[in-house]
C-alpha cells in the first residue's frame, strides 16, 4: 500500500472530520496553537478535548521498557518531550495531568534478565582459563556469524561487530579482554542451553527494578521534570485483565491455547480504523514482531492480528487471568493503565517515533474496542512523535550496539549542553547526535553566560538613584528590540513549538545586548550610562525563556544561569575573605622585603589564577588596568585555563623546533 493512495481522517475536538491533505486542516483563529500530529502528520490546531477555552491538558507518555541502561536516543524522547511540557506548563500556562508508564514485566526484560544471570554464573563457575574461555567463545561467535552472513546495512553493523569480536578473541590473553568483547554473545548461547533452568521470579523483578532506579537517576541528570503518574505494569494486572476482558466480550478479540489474541478483522467490521498512525506499515510482520517474541504462530485467525494476553511458559513470570496463567502483551498495558486514569478520551500521547507502528496503533485499536459500545473512534486527540537520533547515518539503536549510554554523554556534555542540543532541533525531525555538536553547544552556552555576565558588571555598582536615567536612542532601539523579539518568540512557538527558532531569535537580542553595552563603554558617559532597568529587562525575559526550556535552573525573576551567579552563603563568603587575606599577607611580606616588583605581579596572578578560580570567580584583567569580575562554574575556568596552558606550551615547542631547524 502506498502513502498516496491512502486516506488519513482526524476528528477536531468539535466533533468535525478533517481529511490529510486538506487546506481546510491548517485553519485557525488567529493566535492558535499549532502542533504536527502524526494522525495526519500535519500541523492542526490545538484544542483541548475539554474546550477552547479550557487550561486542563491529560497527557500519556511511554515511558521505558526497564531491560538496559537508559541512552542517548531515551534522552532525546523524554528530554524532548520535557521541554515540550515546560513550554506548555510554564509559557502557555495549561494545567497537565502527565502520565507514565513503566514496561516491568516484558519479553525482553525477561531474555535479559536470565542472560545476565546464566552469564554471571558461567563466569563464577568455570572457564577461568583463558585459552579455553577463547576457543569455546569463538564458536559461539562464528555461529553467529554464518547467522547474519550476506545481511546489509543495519545487519551489516551488527556483522562488522561480531567480526571485531572475533579478532580480539584471538588476541586475547585473559577473561575480562574475552568478555568484554563476547559477553552478549556468550549469554546468548547460554539462554539457548540453559535458560529454561531459571525458575526465581524475583530475578526478573530485580533487573526490572534496577534499571528504573538507574533510568529515574539519568532523568535527574538531565533535568527532566518527573511524571505526577507512575504506572507499573506489575502494578496494574487487575486493570489489564479486566480490560482483555471487555474487549473479548465486546466481540473483538478472541482466545486461543491461553493466549488472547486482538481480532484486527473484526475490528474493522465494528467500523474502526486499523493502524491510524503508521497506515502502509499494516501487514508488515517484521514490523509487527517488534516487541512480541514467537508473532508468527499458527494460533492467530490472522498474521494482522496481535496479543493482549499471552500464555505463560514453563518458569516465566506469570499472573491468573480467565484465560490461565499469562502475562500481558505488550501493547495493552498502555491502553489498559492510560484508560484507568485518563478515560475514554485523551488529549495528548507522545512517545518515540519508532513507537508509531505497531505500539502505538495497537494501542489505538485496543482503546477503540474497549469503548466500542461509547462510541469511540478516537481515543487520542493529538499523537505527537520525537524524531530519530542517529549516530553515522544509522538509527540509534541497542540492537545494533551503537548506542551511547546517557552517563557517558554526560562525561562529554554538561546536562546544559544536552540541552541546549535538543532545543536547538526540531522535535518531530531526525537529529544526529555526536562530538561534532559539542562544540557548537559549547560555543552556544558561552554566548549565554557572557551575555549574563556582561549584563552583571554593567549593573554592579551603579546607584539607580542618583545616576542619569533618561534614555538615549540607544535606549529606545534596545527596548524596540527587545518588544520584536517578544511577539517573534511568540509567534514561533505558535507553530509547533519551535524552540530552534525561538533561540535564533534570542541570540540576535544577545547580539543587539551586547553591542548597546560596547557602545555605553567606549563611550563612559556619566550623561548617558547603561540603564539598569532596561538591562534587566532584557536580562529577566532571556532567563525567563531559557528557565521555560530547563536551560536555567533558576527561577525566570533571578536573571542569569544559577551555577554563575549564585548567592554566596556563609561558606563562600568566608571562602571570599580568607583568599583577600591570605593575598594581602603575600603583599605585606613583599612590600616589607623590598621584593623584586616581578614577585608582587607573580602573587596578583597567583591569586587570580588559583584562588579565585578555585571560589568560582573569573577575574579579567582590562587595557585600562582596571579588572573586572565574573563569577563561574570553577571546572570551566580551570577547563580554560588547561586548554590556554596546553597551546602555550604546543607554541613554544613549535617556535623551539622552528629555532633548531635554522642551525642544521
Amino acid at each position: 500500500m502506498s502513502k498516496a493512495s491512502i486516506v488519513r481522517e482526524w476528528t477536531r475536538t468539535d466533533g468535525s472530520k478533517c481529511v490529510g491533505g486538506s487546506d481546510d486542516n491548517a485553519k485557525a483563529p488567529p493566535g492558535s496553537l499549532m502542533l504536527y500530529n502524526s494522525l495526519l502528520d500535519e500541523k492542526v490546531p490545538f484544542v483541548p478535548a475539554s474546550g477552547p477555552g479550557s487550561k486542563s491538558l491529560s497527557w500519556y507518555t511511554c515511558g521505558p521498557t526497564v531491560y538496559d541502561v537508559s541512552h542517548m536516543g531515551h534522552a532525546r524522547n523524554y528530554v524532548t518531550f520535557d521541554i515540550i511540557r515546560r513550554v506548555l506548563e510554564d509559557y502557555f500556562g495549561y494545567n497537565i495531568l502527565y502520565v507514565m508508564n513503566v514496561t516491568d514485566v516484558n519479553d525482553k526484560i525477561i531474555i535479559r534478565a536470565r542472560r545476565n544471570y546464566l552469564l554471571a554464573k558461567y563466569k563464577e563457575g568455570k572457564h577461568t582459563d583463558a585459552e579455553a574461555a577463547a576457543a569455546d567463545k569463538k564458536g559461539v561467535l562464528q555461529r553467529k556469524l554464518n547467522e547474519l552472513d550476506g545481511a546489509i546495512k543495519n545487519k551489516a553493523h551488527k556483522l562488522s561487530q561480531i567480526q571485531t569480536a572475533l579478532r580480539a578473541l584471538g588476541q586475547a590473553g585473559d577473561s575480562d579482554t574475552i568478555y568484554a568483547v563476547a559477553s552478549d554473545f556468550v549469554a546468548e548461547e547460554l539462554d539457548r542451553e540453559q535458560g529454561k533452568s531459571v525458575t526465581d521470579s524475583s530475578i526478573f523483578r530485580a533487573h526490572a527494578a534496577k534499571y528504573e532506579a538507574e533510568f529515574t537517576q539519568d532523568m535527574d541528570s538531565l533535568g527532566v521534570r518527573r511524571p505526577d503518574v507512575l504506572t507499573r505494569v506489575s502494578e496494574y494486572m487487575d486493570e489489564i485483565v479486566d480490560y482483555v476482558k471487555k474487549i473479548v466480550d465486546n466481540g473483538i478479540a478472541y482466545e486461543s491455547n491461553g493466549s488472547v489474541y486482538f481480532d484486527t478483522t473484526n475490528s474493522r467490521a465494528c467500523g474502526h480504523t486499523y493502524g491510524k498512525l503508521k497506515p502502509w506499515a499494516v501487514g508488515s510482520s517484521a514490523l509487527a514482531a517488534e516487541g512480541e517474541s514467537n508473532f508468527e504462530t499458527s494460533e492467530k485467525r490472522s498474521n494482522t492480528d496481535f496479543a493482549l494476553w499471552k500464555a505463560s511458559k514453563p518458569r516465566e513470570p506469570f499472573w491468573e487471568s480467565p484465560w490461565g496463567q499469562g502475562r500481558p502483551g505488550w501493547h495493552i498495558e498502555c491502553s489498559a493503565m492510560a484508560s484507568t486514569l485518563i478515560g475514554s478520551r485523551m488529549d495528548i500521547h507522545t512517545g518515540g517515533d519508532d513507537l508509531r507502528f505497531p505500539h502505538h496503533d495497537n494501542e489505538l485499536a485496543q482503546a477503540e474496542a474497549f469503548y466500542h459500545n461509547e462510541g469511540c473512534h478516537q481515543w487520542v486527540n493529538y499523537f505527537l512523535h520525537s524524531g530519530h537520533l542517529e549516530i553515522e547515518g544509522l538509527k540509534m539503536s541497542k540492537s545494533l550496539k551503537n548506542f551511547i549510554t546517557i552517563r557517558e554523554a554526560l562525561k562529554s556534555f554538561s546536562a546544559r549542553q544536552l540541552r541546549l542540543l535538543f532545543v536547538l532541533q526540531s522535535w518531530n525531525k531526525s537529529m544526529v547526535y555526536g562530538e561534532a555538536s559539542r562544540a557548537e553547544m559549547k560555543a552556544r552556552e558561552a554566548q549565554l553566560k557572557n551575555f549574563f555576565q556582561n549584563i552583571e558588571v554593567a549593573v554592579r555598582g551603579v546607584d539607580e538613584i542618583t545616576s542619569c536615567a533618561k534614555w538615549q536612542a540607544e535606549e529606545r532601539d534596545l527596548s524596540q528590540k527587545l518588544q520584536a523579539v517578544q511577539n517573534q518568540v511568540h509567534e514561533h512557538l505558535l507553530d509547533n513549538l519551535n524552540t530552534a527558532a525561538v533561540m535564533d531569535t534570542l541570540s540576535e537580542l544577545i547580539k543587539c545586548t551586547n553591542i548597546y553595552l560596547s557602545k555605553k563603554r567606549e563611550s563612559a558617559s556619566a550623561a548617558a550610562p547603561a540603564q539598569p532597568f532596561l538591562l534587566r529587562k532584557v536580562s529577566t525575559y532571556v532567563t525567563r525563556m531559557l528557565s521555560m526550556f530547563g536551560i536555567v535552573d533558576a527561577s525566570w525573576d533571578k536573571p542569569g544561569f544559577a551555577d554563575a551567579a549564585g548567592g554566596a552563603g556563609d561558606a563562600k563568603g568566608a571562602g571570599y575573605l580568607d583568599a583577600f587575606a591570605a593575598f594581602r599577607d603575600e603583599v605585606r611580606s613583599l612590600a616589607r622585603t623590598q621584593a623584586d616588583p616581578k614577585e608582587t605581579m607573580t602573587a596578583c596572578d597567583r591569586v587570580r589564577d588559583v584562588a579565585l578560580v578555585e571560589l568560582g570567580v573569573r577575574l579579567e584583567d582590562r587595557p585600562d588596568g582596571k579588572a573586572i569580575w565574573k563569577l563561574d562554574d570553577p571546572a570551566v575556568i580551570n577547563a580554560e585555563q588547561q586548554e590556554r596552558a596546553k597551546t602555550a606550551s604546543e607554541a613554544r615547542s613549535f617556535i623551539h623546533g622552528g629555532v633548531q631547524s635554522t642551525e642544521y
